[in-house]
């Protein structure tokens, strides 16, 4: 098969190029036209989001061009035991729902880190800045950035650091020309589209494939299955069932992108019935994101690289003119995740850092100044750190994107479920974990993705080297709360946390019903 840039007619650059510019003129007239006002732009929306919004505010953050690229890789190349990364959630969405979020709504918070430091003094929410930077920098800037430079290489054959390079100074681009905020205006209709294009996908697929029960015989039995031998190279079911939990809890309950959308709620149960919503809408992922990834299989068996089976899809059953939008759409939603993620990275820097702890009294100009050499130091780091995901070998571009962030979630997932499940945890061992523990853990990471790679020496599947970690964690901020008794009388002075209110009848019901769902879904695709 040719190369997918091949592929592209003029009127596909046309398209790429014309949607390019009106992002950007359009973001003039937002930025310096219109002139609205900073503080129209409330942080958590007046606490005013019913669950609809929450619900879908949440998928549209968890749902993204990188993700229809790194699904439709691990679909073409396993099948859907993937599937397990959006199924599986709903147990840890519904731990948002029932154990999560009547806390932070109780708390009355609005960040993360402001909550466990209500819950465990100043200097946990010090720590949990600057974890919140690494997890920035690393998993919404760097792996954004990697997607988008695998995006870019396949469409203009360019080597991976010009691509990049090119990411990076595109989103810069946008920013400066007020383009970044068209795109956040427009990311509702662009994730739409998105959506719309994959489904459009699947059933012209489909219909070239021969119908489903073809492509159901046409592939390996073990593809239609979510859990695979203990055995198995790429996703054993003791991996899954082990160390997904880890990532769940970090991703759903801990993450601020994730959460954000709850701490908004009108109400507890608002935000309940929300996090019930995502969960229904994730049962879609398999059949629009990874579905699509085995359709082309059945269809370019002959492909080489499994990155590139989304946008093999694209550029053989679209037809021109078509094709150049949905690649326009995918570059454009990549710009607007790597300049929110720098812009996030800028804020949290200057604000609860710089500020907060250097310089209180700095002006708005050293603010200014501050946040614009956080946003070129980060992009030179993020730059560097793609560089060295695109260096790891023997995964796929899904496979990529899970390790990396299993590795990033053990000392989180412990920090808030001790902090939440167990009153007694102190400061010292909430401090500890996180620091200790993310020497720890990323340490792990380097050691296991680059230094002694995976392939080249005997490790356990990275899953399970992150339930490892949590366990070995957990232990320790036990004996540290254990031993340190003066810890224990100091932690009354913090706040003491309530259980809430329980869920009601509403709630109760619809998330019976998904999880009934849920099972039998897991009972359909087994067996294979």
């Amino acid at each position: 098969m040719g190369k997918i840039s091949s592929f592209l007619e003029t009127v596909d650059y046309l398209v790429i190029i014309g949607y390019l510019l009106v992002l950007i003129l359009f973001g003039y007239y937002v930025s310096f036209v219109k002139n609205k006002k900073s503080d129209e732009n409330l942080f958590l929306a007046g606490n005013s989001l019913g669950w609809p919004s929450i619900g879908l505010n949440m998928w549209g953050t968890n749902v993204g061009p990188s993700m229809l690229i790194a699904s439709a890789s691990v679909g073409f190349t396993t099948g859907i035991v993937a599937g397990n990364f959006a199924w599986y959630a709903f147990v840890f969405i519904l731990l948002l729902a029932v154990v999560f979020a009547p806390r932070y709504l109780g708390a009355k918070v609005l960040t993360l880190p402001e909550f466990m430091g209500k819950r465990f003094g100043d200097s946990t929410r010090t720590i949990l800045a600057w974890y919140t930077l690494i997890t920035i920098l690393i998993s919404w800037l760097s792996l954004t950035l990697f997607a988008g430079g695998v995006l870019v290489k396949q469409l203009l054959d360019l080597p991976m650091y010009v691509s990049v390079i090119l990411m990076v100074v595109l989103s810069g681009f946008f920013a400066a020309a007020g383009g970044l905020k068209a795109i956040a205006y427009t990311n509702v209709f662009q994730m739409l589209l998105l959506i719309g294009v994959s489904l459009l996908l699947v059933v012209l697929g489909v219909n070239k494939a021969g119908g489903l029960l073809h492509i159901y015989e046409s592939v390996p039995g073990s593809h239609w299955n979510l859990l695979l031998p203990a055995d198995d190279k790429n996703y054993p079911w003791i991996a899954i069932v082990l160390g997904y939990p880890i990532m769940g809890v970090w991703f759903w309950c801990t993450d601020q992108s994730m959460v954000q959308s709850i701490l908004g709620a009108k109400s507890l149960k608002e935000g309940q019935l929300g996090a019930n919503f995502i969960g229904w809408l994730k049962i879609l992922d398999v059949p629009l994101f990874i579905l699509p990834g085995i359709i082309c299989l059945v269809l370019f068996p002959e492909l080489k690289n499994p990155d590139e089976a989304y946008m093999t899809m694209v550029t053989q059953l679209f037809p021109a003119g078509l094709r150049g939008l949905i690649i326009v759409v995918l570059i454009a939603a990549l710009i607007s995740t790597i300049g929110s993620a720098l812009n996030s990275l800028s804020t949290v820097f200057t604000m609860d850092i710089y500020v907060k702890k250097y310089a209180p009294k700095a002006s708005s100009a050293e603010i200014v100044k501050t946040g614009r050499l956080t946003v070129l130091i980060g992009s030179l780091l993020s730059v560097f750190i793609t560089l060295a995901i695109d260096s790891i070998k023997g995964l796929n571009l899904f496979d990529v994107f899970q390790s990396v962030l299993g590795f990033i979630a053990p000392p989180m997932s412990v920090v808030f479920l001790f902090g939440v499940l167990w009153n007694k945890t102190t400061t010292k061992a909430a401090n500890l974990t996180l620091t200790l523990g993310t020497i720890i853990s990323l340490g792990t990471g380097v050691l296991y993705l680059w230094v002694l790679p995976n392939g080249v020496y005997q490790w356990p599947h990275f899953l399970l080297l992150s339930f490892y970690i949590f366990v070995g964690l957990s232990v320790m901020a036990y004996l540290i709360t254990i031993f340190d008794t003066k810890g224990q009388k100091d932690h009354q002075e913090l706040l003491r946390i309530n259980p809430a209110a329980k869920p009601d009848k509403q709630v109760k019901i619809l998330w019976i019903l998904l999880s009934l769902v849920m099972l039998a879904l897991y009972l359909f695709f087994n067996g294979h």
